[in-house]
């Protein structure tokens, strides 16, 4: 499996510490790094264990410049967040400088107060994620469009546009990336968190399979010949079990998600021996799975 890390970036983060961690999962054969988005976090969200993070352009930015090969994964944008045709420059300009590395996951997003902060649209934020992504494809086809004849340049080294993996446990997720999008990311998740994070529970191996078969059933109607990518999230590396399993039982929940037919794995781990569990991922958890 190829396999993208979370980057610690959830605290007052250096310059120097995102050249390293970059470094340390380049070295290991990793495939990819990624952050999160959360431009206006509420001070409530963070008391109830939110996370600041850095800009994630920005941060992308960092590790693209002092790496060759690292994939730089948004883990998830949220799409109706900005203007498409800004989001579609920055993401572009991203994936031009650094020679094609860029993966879009992309979220519909959950947190109400983040979006009134914002002055985004909460109430239709999925029809605005839609809009927005296809004015976004639309833009990086590096061709003249509307009634203004706008060019967003220089298009993405990725052709026709780097993937997009759509976030989201539902049905109209799995939709959406049928639609428009080169995979899945689903999340582990539960009954009680469903209201927090506003996607459907997601708990069970043997549900995701189901839904994993139902995705490519889906792509299959819809006449695609691709094969989408699913990239899942183990709960051992989700960053909220940190430490609580060990090498075996790791390596074991990997391997059910891979037979389900995940075919990314999303890690998070500790900023802390960052660089000693980067090594630890690779050598012995990931291995030939």
């Amino acid at each position: 499996m190829r396999v993208s890390v979370g980057l610690p970036i959830h605290h007052d983060t250096t310059a120097a510490e995102i050249i390293g961690w970059s470094h340390a999962v380049e070295r290991a054969g990793l495939h990819a790094v990624f952050v999160t988005d959360h431009p206006a976090p509420t001070s409530v969200w963070l008391r109830r264990g939110g996370h600041h993070t850095l800009d994630p352009f920005v941060a992308l930015s960092f590790a693209a410049a002092n790496t060759t090969s690292l994939g730089l994964h948004f883990n998830l944008l949220v799409a109706a967040y900005r203007h498409p045709l800004v989001t579609a420059k920055a993401i572009a300009s991203l994936d031009s400088l650094s020679g094609g590395r860029v993966i879009v996951g992309v979220g519909v997003g959950y947190l109400e107060a983040e979006f009134a902060a914002l002055g985004a649209d909460y109430e239709h934020r999925a029809a605005v994620t839609d809009a927005n992504l296809a004015a976004m494809i639309t833009a990086w086809t590096g061709e003249p469009f509307g009634e203004h004849g706008t060019i967003v340049f220089p298009p993405p080294v990725q052709v026709p546009h780097p993937p997009i993996w759509i976030g989201g446990n539902s049905r109209a997720a799995r939709r959406r990336a049928v639609a428009i999008g080169q995979g899945w990311a689903p999340m582990p998740s539960s009954a009680a968190t469903q209201s927090l994070l506003g996607t459907p529970p997601l708990d069970d191996v043997d549900e995701l399979a189901r839904r994993i078969t139902e995705l490519h059933q889906l792509s299959a109607d819809a006449g695609r010949t691709d094969r989408l990518d699913v990239a899942v999230i183990p709960r051992s590396l989700s960053g909220f079990a940190a430490g609580e399993a060990g090498t075996e039982q790791v390596r074991d929940e990997i391997g059910r998600l891979a037979a389900a037919g995940g075919t990314v794995l999303v890690a998070n781990l500790p900023a802390a021996g960052f660089t000693d569990a980067v090594q630890w991922l690779a050598k012995e958890v990931v291995g030939d799975i």
